[in-house]
């Protein structure tokens, strides 16, 4: 065999190599999953978490505000999955995608079963599912959640958030996991805090549109509950 010759069959192991590689690190990260839906009350989703006989974690954090540190995000998400065993926990996120919704994406990897608990007007508002959640449960709500009246009562979605919740692990977060979390600590839930910036630019243009002063803090409304 000449230098060309051994040159093109090198060539062509090394890309057979390179393929395998690729093919392989997208076979253990995409998900296709053909999701559960449902529509339920707050009551009817608590339930079906119950019968399922094991931990729920619930991770809450930024959606469409993102994160500044996405791969600090996802690895500070991983050392918490770790903590479980797919075996004995569900978890738990808001079923779409966005931000803190890139976890669905680790659960899944590590082999845990995925649920997601999201307002009605994620539907109104055509917004994407995760493809890496098993069940979907919709809850008839006229926001998209957090408190309602003041500090005291949920809506249908948060309510159904912390009630079918064991353990809440927030990174980060806005208004809506602020009152999440205020709430499980108030019915005695696990609950886990980690700081973490929103998205700095998405938060600098969002306040731009709507015509206000540049924010400076990005630590996000879920800090100031601890």
């Amino acid at each position: 065999m000449n230098r060309e010759s051994a040159a093109r069959g090198w060539q062509r192991v090394m890309s057979a190599c390179v393929l395998t590689a690729v093919l392989s690190v997208g076979t253990a990260t995409a998900c296709d999953v053909a999701p559960v839906i449902r529509y339920a009350e707050p009551a009817a989703v608590k339930a079906f978490f119950e019968r399922q006989g094991k931990r729920v974690v619930t991770f809450v954090g930024y959606s469409g505000a993102g994160y500044e540190n996405r791969p600090a995000m996802l690895d500070e998400a991983g050392r918490m999955l770790d903590r479980w065993s797919p075996t004995d926990t569900i978890v738990n996120i808001g079923a779409t995608p966005d931000g803190i919704g890139a976890v669905y994406d680790l659960a899944k990897q590590r082999g845990f079963t995925t649920a997601g608990i999201v307002s009605t007007q994620a539907k109104r508002y055509a917004a994407e599912i995760s493809p890496c959640v098993d069940y979907v449960f919709y809850v008839e709500d006229d926001s998209w959640g957090g408190f309602v009246d003041g500090d005291t009562t949920l809506s249908p979605t948060s309510t159904a958030m912390v009630d079918a919740s064991d353990v809440m692990v927030a990174i980060g977060g806005g208004a809506v996991a602020r009152d999440e979390l205020i709430a499980a600590k108030r019915a005695h839930k696990t609950v886990h805090f980690i700081a973490a910036d929103m998205h700095h630019a998405k938060a600098i243009e969002k306040a731009q549109k709507k015509g206000l002063d540049e924010p400076t803090d990005f630590s996000g409304a879920a800090a100031s509950a601890f």
